[in-house]
């Protein structure tokens, strides 16, 4: 589990091709790792890997083919800057929110527009996870936690302070940029609560069927006029 706050930026060292799938070692700079053992979780860019070897100045890390098939990983090369956020603790301050480090589609930077001293983003998300954003709702973006400002069909608007910018890699992005996107959790569990039914039980005592209007409303969650 992680915040959404990245801790450091580090730099893909290597990158492997390994039966099919791919090994990559990443340079954490800043990043401390003296708390950090194997089979621990970093995630880079948003997403959740684990640190395989450790030799000092970063880690190598396994990217299977699942993970492949829904990132950009495929296309990294050495030289890239990646951002960087280990696993929150017990005792994290939480400051973003719930990420779990797996990404759930690609979106596209669109535009980049300067706002004074802050960023502007427009991005477009696969019309698959488009649904789950939501305006001033939180969205991950290449692994930081974010706020989108407005939605608009499959688009929405991000505003970049410089202190975001200045401690990630969101600042190298231009047009055509491909991006990590995590949806708030909240969103997929509650969109699994409305829609779900369980045709299979036929000895449950309960209603067939998920969530609906009716059911709020017998609930007492909606006031009907």
């Amino acid at each position: 589990m992680f915040t959404g706050i990245i801790e450091a930026v580090g730099v893909i060292a290597a990158a492997e091709e390994v039966q099919g799938d791919l090994r990559l070692y990443i340079r954490t700079g800043d990043l401390d790792l003296s708390d950090v053992k194997l089979g621990d979780s970093i995630a880079v860019n948003g997403v959740c890997l684990t640190a395989v070897a450790l030799p000092g100045d970063g880690f190598w890390a396994d990217v299977s083919r699942e993970t492949l098939v829904h990132s950009r990983f495929p296309d990294l090369a050495p030289g890239e800057r990646v951002n960087l956020e280990k696993a929150m603790q017990p005792t994290t301050r939480f400051g973003g929110h719930i990420v779990t480090g797996h990404v759930d589609g690609l979106g596209e930077i669109i535009s980049v527009e300067a706002d004074a001293r802050s960023i502007r983003y427009k991005i477009s998300a696969p019309k698959t996870i488009a649904r789950y954003i939501a305006g001033k709702g939180s969205i991950t973006v290449d692994g930081v936690s974010l706020t989108a400002n407005a939605v608009e069909g499959h688009t929405f608007d991000l505003n970049i302070v410089p202190h975001t910018a200045q401690e990630t890699i969101i600042a190298s992005y231009q047009a055509g940029r491909k991006v990590h996107l995590e949806v708030d959790i909240i969103a997929r569990y509650m969109e699994r609560l409305i829609n779900y039914t369980d045709d299979a039980d036929t000895n449950t005592t309960e209603p067939a069927g998920g969530v609906s209007m009716s059911t709020l409303a017998a609930a007492g969650f909606l006031n009907r006029r």
